[in-house]
């Protein structure tokens, strides 16, 4: 029975995700940037659904520019964010924007792609972060650096957080979970080791009742901040 609702959902998923292409591929060029924000957030609000995860947003961002700084637990961390904060610009890894389909998508969202492999890289996406926030613009990274299960918080990398300090900006942190009932953190969502997207999007939609918790977290200033304190 869970099977046969997965595929179900799956199947609703790529429909979805087909329909978001489109609009991307005729429309999105001619979007003014409200219009852009509010596909966006209708985009990855129904993709949630469509999984059978339930959305609860706690707490309240900040107007104007902003670093929001989140832990790492699956690639459903986006759509969550998203669903939330359709205006942020995140910070990906570079082979995001290979995937097919997906990849155009999150690249028309305004994603800045990284080359992790390459140390230089991190100074060329810095640079840009801090053109974007300068901009008024919102911009999210995963300063972990990796995927964890939800259960504990790795160490911040502080590179990518210069941007906020160079620029004056605050940054707001947003802490995400997925419990299910009787765990506080669902094994299901949980995308690490040698998991592969496709095994991961199936255990997600074979789910019950998993919610994606988003607590948004007061602001903080980081005028005169040093980067490795910031990040601690």
């Amino acid at each position: 029975m869970r099977s046969l609702r997965a595929g179900w959902r799956l199947a609703r998923v790529v429909v979805h995700v087909l329909h978001a292409w489109l609009v991307v591929a005729l429309r999105w060029r001619w979007l003014d940037a409200a219009a852009r924000e509010q596909r966006v957030a209708w985009w990855a609000g129904k993709l949630l659904r469509l999984l059978g995860i339930t959305l609860d947003v706690q707490g309240r961002l900040r107007a104007g520019a902003a670093l929001l700084v989140a832990n790492h637990v699956s690639w459903l961390d986006i759509l969550a964010l998203q669903a939330a904060c359709p205006r942020a610009r995140f910070v990906a890894k570079a082979e995001l924007g290979h995937w097919p389909l997906l990849g155009s998508m999150i690249g028309a969202a305004g994603t800045l792609f990284i080359e992790r492999d390459r140390a230089r890289d991190a100074l060329r996406v810095m640079h840009q972060m801090a053109a974007a926030l300068a901009a008024g613009q919102t911009v999210a990274v995963f300063p972990e650096g990796t995927n964890g299960d939800g259960s504990a918080l790795l160490p911040f990398h502080a590179n990518l957080l210069q941007a906020a300090i160079a620029t004056g900006t605050p940054v707001q942190p947003v802490a995400l979970r997925y419990p299910e009932p009787g765990r506080i953190c669902s094994p299901a969502v949980a995308w690490v080791g040698t998991t592969t997207l496709r095994r991961s999007l199936w255990r997600v939609a074979r789910a019950d009742a998993l919610h994606a918790s988003v607590r948004i977290l007061p602001a903080q200033g980081t005028r005169h901040a040093e980067r490795r304190a910031l990040a601690a």
